[in-house]
């Protein structure tokens, strides 16, 4: 399974009108696309910054698309209040659990990691024996994924919880257990986001 990430800054105030247009237009389209299995949507209002992501049953099939979906992002971009078309990357997803679906207010914890290739298999193994056992135990927890750019040595997990007070309340043990992940991969951490869940119809199956 492989996923397309697209990241934009917008303006706040025209957080909004974006989310109205991936449900509304960008989601239905994409859907029709052959090999596509979902996508979502994470925002942050205050900042404006969000991330959709799009994900598709093989490597192909996401390359396959690239020059379809480009005038999609550049109208989600524009609708959004961008400058720019945003940043897009190309992930290979290597853990999903879902403990339930997503209820309206979940949020989302993204931890974007940075290394060598040889970090990327241990992170992988990492994340499935030490990080998703502890964080799936946490109050509100919902689901949790971690995604993979094995060239680049990139990796970026995400966890979501039920509710705004959940994602606060994990936070102190969260930084823990990615305190002593990031050491013992001898890994960068690159950035920790905390978002809104705006739409979430991803349907990769059970990875973990």
């Amino acid at each position: 399974m492989y996923v397309r990430t697209t990241e934009i800054q917008g303006d706040p105030a025209m957080i909004a009108d974006g989310m109205t247009l991936v449900r509304d237009e960008i989601f239905p389209a994409v859907s029709q696309m052959d090999g596509c299995i979902g996508m979502s949507m994470l925002v942050d209002r205050e900042s404006g910054r969000c991330i959709a992501t799009t994900a598709w049953s093989s490597e192909d099939a996401m390359l396959a698309t690239a020059d379809a979906v480009r005038p999609m992002r550049d109208r989600a971009a524009q609708t959004l209040g961008s400058t720019g078309s945003g940043y897009v990357h190309q992930w290979e997803v290597a853990v999903v659990h879902r403990d339930h679906a997503t209820p309206d207010g979940a949020c989302a914890r993204l931890t974007w990691l940075s290394g060598d290739e040889n970090m990327v298999d241990n992170a992988i193994d990492m994340y499935r024996m030490v990080v998703l056992p502890r964080i799936q135990e946490m109050g509100g927890f919902c689901s949790a994924s971690l995604m993979v750019d094995r060239e680049a040595g990139r990796v970026v997990g995400t966890a979501a919880f039920d509710s705004r007070e959940a994602l606060e309340a994990s936070r102190e043990p969260t930084k823990e257990i990615r305190t002593g992940i990031v050491r013992e991969l001898g890994a960068k951490v690159d950035k920790v986001e905390e978002m809104e869940i705006a739409f979430a119809h991803l349907h990769v199956p059970e990875m973990a």
